[in-house]
């Protein structure tokens, strides 16, 4: 590691830790200055990397998780003093499980514990013959709800008046059809 902070991921990850002592920091709050793009990625299944290898430390992803922020399409990693660029490939998350029941509770690949409603809507992409469900998590992050999670959310979805299926949570309805 060198003593950059561009191309220094621990010492974001020590400023991370520091400020998430009671959950997410706030980094609505902080817009410090782009310092440059860092060789870190998100992948499609949810797996974060850096100058190519996997980043096998749980705590280490969710520490870089609660830092990251979205502006437009574009993902950074984000302090109170810096501001760097990372890839997405498709959602920085995915949501792992659900609690079933009159709202839909779910928790991602990070820890995030999401209900499903107006603030956390349910979101369809992709195709009919390819359906891709999102949730959105938090300041316009979304995790993909991965195929088994989206499984159990087909078996307990009703159709609406107009015959498409849909979930309820949160005094929401949510189409389970993009």
């Amino acid at each position: 590691m060198s003593d950059n902070p561009v191309s220094d991921p621990m010492a974001l990850a020590a400023v991370a830790k520091r400020a998430s002592k009671t959950g997410h920091p706030p980094i609505h709050l902080w817009n410090p200055p782009f310092c440059g793009d860092i060789d870190m990625e998100i992948r499609t299944d949810g797996t974060w990397f850096y100058q190519g290898s996997p980043i096998g430390r749980p705590e280490m992803v969710r520490l870089f998780a609660s830092i990251l922020k979205r502006e437009g399409d574009a993902y950074f990693l984000v302090t109170p003093v810096e501001k760097v660029g990372i890839r997405v490939a498709d959602a920085p998350f995915i949501a792992v499980d659900a609690e079933l029941g009159p709202e839909i509770t779910f928790t991602t690949n990070v820890g995030d514990i999401v209900t499903a409603g107006p603030d956390h809507p349910i979101e369809m992409r992709g195709s009919e013959d390819a359906p891709r469900p999102y949730l959105h998590v938090r300041n316009g992050l979304m995790a993909r709800i991965d195929r088994k999670t989206f499984y159990r959310l087909a078996e307990v979805a009703v159709p609406d008046e107009n015959g498409r299926m849909i979930l309820h949570s949160g005094g929401t309805n949510f189409p389970l059809e993009p």
